[in-house]
Order: structure tokens, then sequence, then C-alpha cells
């Protein structure tokens, strides 16, 4: 929930002149409001996703946003299951899940986001969180091709902490392995697993290098200029 008319449009003026590596797909989640006319101003070769949808198609659902409107805007992804709306908004994984089915359904990519609090981590449940939520989703969901996961350890979110190379690539390769046994071994090769936690410039390029992190979703830093040389961190 941040920007305004003025700073997005300076974001986008800053990606469309930016020299971004070919080789790396971005997609970009402004708030609700600014959809349209992020997508009206953005370069081709950029997605632009909602940062979250509903599981219900139009009708009386006052405040929500279906995944036939964000077609209709030309929306290409959204994310769901994101910490804040899990944490703060107390969306269950069960609600996630008929989210995803619902956005894939809708012929919507999906970005769907994973992880645990500090507490969970430090009773050495993350791996046992993260394959819940993912479980309640492959309990509604069979083709995984179009759905990005993103783990984000919520203890790592905007408070500068990051969780090292090794932990990162430690629930990654979790990921992975839960979903060469859980889904398909197709799914486990082809499915990206971004980072996502106070991923900055800084530390972009040591996290890029771990094998089973593709990418990252970038929080407060995709505000900055710098957030182009994340997109450049060789991922």
């Amino acid at each position: 929930m941040n920007g305004s008319v003025k700073t997005i449009t300076e974001i986008v003026k800053n990606l469309n002149s930016a020299k971004l590596d070919p080789n790396v797909e971005v997609v970009i989640a402004p708030p609700s409001l600014y959809l349209l006319l992020t997508r009206e101003h953005l370069r081709k070769g950029i997605e632009v996703a909602a940062q979250n949808a509903f599981d219900k198609p139009n009708g009386a659902f006052t405040g929500e946003i279906s995944v036939e409107q964000l077609k209709d805007s030309n929306i290409t992804w959204t994310l769901l299951g994101h910490s804040e709306r899990r944490v703060v908004l107390q969306e269950d994984d069960s609600f996630v899940a008929s989210k995803t089915r619902a956005a894939l359904d809708g012929g919507l990519g999906v970005i769907l986001c994973c992880g645990e609090s500090l507490e969970q981590r430090e009773a050495n449940k993350t791996i046992e969180v993260v394959t819940a939520q993912l479980r309640a989703v492959a309990d509604k969901v069979s083709d995984w091709s179009r759905i990005v996961i993103a783990y984000e350890p919520i203890w790592a979110i905007g408070t500068g902490k990051v969780a090292t190379t090794e932990q990162a690539q430690e629930v990654h390769a979790a990921i992975r392995a839960w979903l060469k046994e859980s889904i398909s071994t197709q799914a486990a090769d082809s499915t990206r697993i971004l980072y996502g936690g106070s991923v900055s410039e800084k530390n972009s390029r040591d996290l890029a290098k771990q094998s089973d992190i593709d990418g990252f979703l970038v929080g407060g830093a995709s505000l900055k200029p710098a957030f182009v040389d994340i997109i450049n961190s060789n991922v």
C-alpha cells in the first residue's frame, strides 16, 4: 500500500528507460488503484500483477477485485497468499488455495507466497509450515505450470533481517523436493521459486548464486532506482 500517481509514474519511467537483463522476466505489482495507470505507461516486455484477487466471479463482493476484471484490464499475474494478507487479514491456507484455483482457471499467472514466522522458525517448523501452505493449493490445483512460488520468511520482511544464503537455499531446496514428491518431477524442475525477505541490491547477487533460488520477490527496494540493479543480479 505504497505510492501515488507521481511516484508510480516515476518508477515506470525509470524501468522504461533502464537496460534490463533480457533473460530476466520482470513483473511489477502496484496497488490495485494504479494497475491501469501502470499497464498503460509501462513498456512491453514487463508484466503487471495485482497484489490480490478474489476467489469468486463478479458480483456482490464489495471491495474485492475479480480475476475477470484483471484479465479485462490486461493484468496477467496476481500475487496470492502474501504474508501480510495471511497475518494481518487472517487469510487461511484454504482460502489462498481457492483464490489460486480461481486465478489459474481465469487465465492468470500466480505468484504464490509462502513462509514462516520467527516463532515457527525457532521451533524448527519452517518446512512443515511452508509445505502445509503449498499442500493446501495442491489439494485444489493439479496444473502448476503457471504458478511461481515465492518463499518469504515473515521474520525477514521489512525488518532488515535477511535469511542467510544457506538458510534461503535450504528452504528452496526443500520446496523443490516437495514439488517432486507431491506434484511431479516436471513441476520440480520447471517451477520457479523466488526468495522474498528484505532483498536489496546488496544481497541479491549472493542469493542469486544459490542453485534453487530462481529470482526474487522484492518489496521496499522495488520503490527505489536500485530495483534495476536487483533485476540485473545475474538471476
